[in-house]
């Protein structure tokens, strides 16, 4: 028998989690915010009892199986490693590798996801579950975990269940929890935690978070202090966007159509590219012409799970003006070559392109020479160490901080969108029942998307318009004149005050 000391455990646990490793009722509910650390005690709970109570056989569960190796199974190694008990444990290496984890005396656990349910009803034995994401389980899904949790084991078991509330009503209140968060069942212990309960979370990911008070009050309160949310609920400010589109009905783009080049030895001739103007089946709606020296964003939706559009939406970095809106049926291929030429259309612009359903247009755009790409920060799975990587990932993180990033930009500035098509998706564009902002059933969101990367990518791009470019008024007094010509941010300010000195 393996001995271990854990006298640390205090100094390692945030005080709100640490009763709850004594708690033995079958069911131990932890619900609440984002960064609370809920999923990180269920991790160290799970490692502390296969380590301190031999012969364990714990599954593991998710709703969907290919999300298992970089959420729950990271959080469990990384326990081991926090812990430095690495060789009291068999972890395979390498990411094609079966998940599973084996403890020297002799405890197992065992990774399942629910959409391959068969294999699950086939393991027997089990002792412990954990329930990661558990609203995204149906009401069937956790009765068939239930009755699976009968293995023969001297000590108690236990169903860690693990969830954010996402919205009112949800089978998981029926079940468990009363109004005042407390418990339904009289064999269930059920607790609720926010980011603020987290005395290990850094600053900077503690100011992600809070920044949603002023961007998106809905995520705050849901995602961020895990109350219960609403369905249905329009994401951006509906009034704002249908008196921007009663504007614009009756003006129309500068132009509309697309690029043609010549494509020689598998790379598009930078000289060859032109406009061709097409009203009827053009896929490019121009509403800037580009201005000599500017610098521009443009951002990129590809076609992947829910979506059947490629976009890319252009930006004037300095002014924030929509400039050109791309919008087609592509095969990935002539996608990136369009993209290619929009950029070199816009003075070499900035292109962030989501890589989360295929990374094709990214490397694409590298094969035929467009360096400059919006550039992420990845972390190496061997070595851990940091590197740089093209094209914007969405994640469950980053998705609504851009999303606010973009209902803040309609907000206070909604003169800056001119296409009636993207205004127009941000009236479908809604919580589900699971309380994910996405569009209405039958709607699409690829241009939201596509500008909400726009937006957050302008980051990465320079914001100083060329001065010398701009005709500042004569009747500007001399002291505010210097102040411009001085300051790039209050120049960028005054001529969005100022549009028609753009």
């Amino acid at each position: 028998m393996i001995e271990v000391d854990f006298s640390q455990l205090p100094e390692v646990t945030n005080d709100k989690f640490y009763p709850l490793f004594f708690d033995q009722g079958r069911y131990l509910v932890m619900v609440g915010g984002g960064g609370s650390g809920k999923s990180v005690f269920a991790s160290s709970k799970v490692i502390y009892r296969c380590m301190t109570e031999p012969g364990h056989r714990f599954i593991v569960v998710r709703k969907v199986k290919e999300t298992l190796r970089d959420s729950v199974f990271a959080e469990l190694v990384n326990c081991i490693t926090r812990w430095e008990m690495r060789e009291l444990w068999k972890i395979p290496k390498g990411r094609s590798s079966e998940l599973y984890l084996k403890c020297l005396n002799g405890s197992e656990i065992l990774f399942f996801g629910l959409d391959d349910v068969e294999k699950l009803k086939s393991i027997q034995g089990i002792t412990g579950i954990w329930v990661e994401e558990a609203s995204e389980l149906e009401p069937g899904d956790y009765k068939q975990l239930d009755i699976r949790l009968r293995g023969k084991t001297k000590f108690y078991k236990q169903m860690i269940i693990t969830f954010n509330p996402i919205y009112k009503g949800h089978w998981l209140e029926g079940e468990f929890l009363n109004p005042d968060w407390s418990s339904r069942k009289k064999e269930a212990t059920t607790h609720h935690s926010t980011y603020k309960d987290n005395r290990f979370l850094d600053e900077e990911n503690k100011a992600v978070l809070e920044a949603f008070k002023d961007t998106d009050e809905y995520y705050y309160t849901v995602y961020c202090l895990g109350e219960w949310g609403v369905l249905g609920k329009t994401i951006f400010p509906a009034q704002i966007v249908s008196e921007r589109i009663a504007h614009l009905r009756d003006t129309k783009p500068l132009k509309r159509g697309f690029f043609a080049y010549e494509y020689v030895n598998e790379k598009i001739v930078d000289s060859s590219i032109k406009w061709i103007d097409d009203e009827e089946t053009g896929y490019i709606s121009i509403y800037e012409e580009p201005k000599n020296g500017y610098p521009y964003v443009i951002g990129g939706d590809t076609a992947g799970d829910g979506s059947d559009n490629f976009t890319g939406q252009v930006l004037n970095n300095v002014t924030g003006n929509q400039v050109a809106v791309l919008k087609h049926q592509f095969d990935e291929d002539l996608y990136t070559r369009q993209m290619y030429c929009l950029g070199k259309h816009y003075s070499e612009a900035l292109i962030a392109i989501e890589t989360n359903f295929s990374t094709f247009p990214v490397k694409e755009l590298q094969r035929l020479g467009y360096w400059h790409q919006f550039k992420r920060e990845a972390v190496d799975n061997i070595s851990k160490k940091k590197y740089q990587k093209y094209g914007f990932q969405t994640t469950k993180l980053s998705r609504p901080l851009i999303i606010a990033g973009l209902v803040q930009a309609v907000r206070e500035h909604p003169e800056l969108f001119n296409d009636i098509a993207t205004l127009e998706e941000m009236l479908t564009f809604v919580r589900n029942e699971k309380g994910k902002a996405e569009a209405q059933e039958g709607k699409h969101d690829d241009l939201i998307l596509g500008a909400a990367i726009a937006h957050y990518a302008r980051g990465q791009e320079v914001v100083s318009p060329p001065v010398d470019k701009i005709v500042l008024p004569d009747t500007l007094p001399a002291d505010l004149r210097r102040d411009l010509e001085a300051d790039p941010a209050a120049l960028a300010h005054w001529l969005s005050q100022n549009p028609e000195y753009r």
